[in-house]
């Protein structure tokens, strides 16, 4: 009997170990599992903040981007803004007084371009630093819009010489001027891609005074300032326009006599392939210039 119950007692004994084996095992499992949960847990916020801060810097730089790709596109409104000329009233009182300056200044113009010596004066004008002022041909332009588009993209003023420079059918009538300066505009506006471009500054060819036309000169002046137009002849040349035997010394030597003593001067030179010459006396004309005191300037200077 006896030792039936001290059977029983250790059968009921390691009934209760094993119970209370199975209860620990059940709680370091649990332990075990909420420990798993927990580490699950902090991975998952971990990735989660991650992936927040990331979308945050994501954002703010894509905010930077656009802030960048505006303020790019602002600029170069800007810049394309600055390059088409508006004739306010100031600038019409600066070309009336063209000729007149308390300091030394000197415009450099150029008539009857492009050609195929507009790039050379082009690459001379890069290398001295210095902006100029081109009174193109309608029919040139078209024939050479690259080289227009280059002249704009470089800073210099492209200003209206009509289209043909045939005097019969420009001098036609005060309309035909007009309407040769329309023409003319219209082609620079396709060249440089600037649908609003309008230069405001007409060149007569042979200049506005005397000759034969000089009645429809006028009448045509005073048709032109009615649509916002101005024009400017030259108070100083090159002597380009004087003969295709041309010389550097030349050129120098008329340059000298029609500067002297002049505070504001307007050089009348030319773009075409028999003036040649003048692109190759462009830096000695330049450091001539510079050497007598003068301010090089173009008419974006002017025309405001």
């Amino acid at each position: 009997m006896l030792k039936n119950q001290s059977e029983q007692n250790i059968y009921l004994i390691n009934i209760e170990d094993d119970k209370n084996k199975k209860r620990k095992n059940k709680i370091i499992v649990l332990i075990v599992l909420i420990i798993l949960i927990l580490i699950l847990l902090i991975f998952i916020i971990y990735f989660s903040v991650n992936i927040i801060n990331n979308s945050k810097i994501y954002k703010q730089y894509e905010e930077q981007v656009e802030l960048l790709e505006q303020q790019e596109l602002e600029k170069q409104e800007q810049e394309k803004q600055a390059k088409i000329p508006k004739l306010t009233d100031e600038g019409k009182e600066n070309v009336k007084n063209i000729y007149h300056s308390e300091t030394k200044r000197a415009f450099l113009t150029f008539d009857d371009g492009p050609s195929s010596v507009t790039n050379t004066i082009l690459d001379v004008l890069k290398q001295e630093n210095v902006k100029a002022t081109f009174f193109v041909l309608g029919s040139r332009v078209e024939a050479k819009p690259d080289v227009v588009k280059r002249i704009y993209d470089e800073g210099h003023y492209i200003a209206n010489h009509g289209y043909s420079h045939v005097y019969e059918n420009i001098y036609a009538s005060p309309q035909a001027v007009l309407d040769e300066y329309n023409r003319c505009n219209d082609a620079v506006k396709n060249a440089i891609g600037v649908p609003e471009y309008n230069s405001h500054l007409f060149r007569f060819p042979g200049g506005l005074a005397g000759g034969k036309y000089v009645d429809i000169k006028n009448q045509a002046n005073e048709l032109l300032e009615q649509n916002d137009i101005v024009h400017v002849d030259w108070n100083a040349l090159n002597g380009d326009a004087e003969t295709n035997e041309l010389t550097i010394e030349f050129e120098l030597a008329r340059l000298q006599e029609t500067t002297q003593n002049k505070s504001s001067v307007v050089i009348l030179m030319h773009d075409a392939p028999v003036k040649k010459v003048t692109a190759e006396a462009l830096p000695q004309i330049i450091s001539y210039l510079r050497e007598q005191g003068y301010e090089l300037k173009n008419f974006y200077d002017i025309i405001k």
